[in-house]
């Protein structure tokens, strides 16, 4: 197993675990934000599995050396952390690779909470064995299929409470064993759930309730983009506007090329209002784009203006 994790994270720590119990060798890459070294380690020789972030299968995907890593024996690649935007699967898949399969858990959750069927993303997938699953809407009441909303877990791999904070604990659950994931998904009749996005990042765009995942996942599909993340921003005319964040990979790239792809895929109150080109996205030490930092980068320099 080739894990390009940072074993402090509950997801590739939990991972390396299970496979070693099960006597299965681990390669840990100690820096998996560098390609090269992370595709140095999968070239030594073959593996049976890998798990990654999206961010980290971007990044492979975009490296011409990809297509010379023998996947021969491969046979399971989990992609966790964040959902795997389809643009990025489908160029994986077109390398060579193993198709990713999704799973999703939290810490919360040691880390698994669902999981799909080997070759499988798109979906979080279904809940695992012992593990009970709701939708609820704002007042606590769970709604039907096909509409989103947040998820809860109860099984027996749930936290029992944050540690010396009474008060979050309280605030983590409903009804006093259902966990509070903060997480927006929809179910579909075979009880496959698709992730939406996180409840907190959720844009109130007059009214209309506008998720970050997906205007990424729109600007993901320009070969000129290498890198997109989207906030909400106040805005004097609808409350909130979406501020989309851009890593080019051609600085040819124009925002408006970028604005004329989202109205040609999205309804037109989903266009973001501001476009900026950044060098970089804040990442965590695991990959994860994080959004409450661009937030901050903002009111910093709007502070400082």
């Amino acid at each position: 197993m080739v894990t390009p994790l940072p074993l402090y994270h509950i997801f590739p720590l939990a991972t390396a675990l299970l496979a070693l119990s099960l006597g299965c060798e681990n390669r840990l890459v100690p820096n998996p934000r560098e390609a090269g070294s992370v595709l140095a380690e999968l070239k030594r020789r073959p593996f049976q599995m890998l798990v990654g972030v999206n961010t980290l299968f971007n990044s492979l995907v975009n490296t011409p050396e990809l297509i010379s890593v023998d996947f021969g024996a491969t046979r399971l690649v989990i992609g966790a952390g964040a959902s795997i935007q389809d643009a990025i699967a489908k160029r994986w898949l077109a390398a060579g690779a193993p198709p990713v399969t999704e799973a999703y858990g939290l810490t919360e959750t040691s880390p698994s909470a669902t999981f799909n069927p080997p070759g499988r993303s798109g979906s979080i997938g279904i809940p695992v064995p012992s593990t009970d699953v709701r939708l609820v809407d704002e007042s606590g009441h769970d709604v039907p299929l096909g509409v989103a909303g947040e998820l809860l877990i109860k099984g027996p791999q749930l936290f029992s409470g944050y540690w010396n904070q009474e008060d979050e604990t309280r605030k983590a659950f409903l009804d006093g064993d259902w966990f509070r994931t903060g997480d927006i998904v929809v179910m579909d009749e075979l009880g496959f759930m698709t992730m939406v996005d996180r409840k907190k990042d959720m844009i109130l765009v007059s009214g209309f309730n506008v998720y970050p995942n997906e205007i990424e996942a729109v600007v993901a599909m320009m070969p000129d983009v290498l890198e997109a993340a989207c906030i909400g921003v106040p805005d004097d005319r609808s409350g909130e506007a979406p501020h989309l964040f851009i890593v080019p990979c051609n600085m040819a790239l124009t925002t408006e090329q970028v604005e004329a792809h989202c109205r040609s895929h999205l309804a037109a109150y989903k266009v973001p209002r501001h476009i900026t080109f950044v060098d970089a996205l804040p990442k965590s030490t695991v990959g994860k784009i994080l959004r409450r930092d661009l937030r901050s980068r903002l009111v910093g320099e709007q502070s400082n203006a």
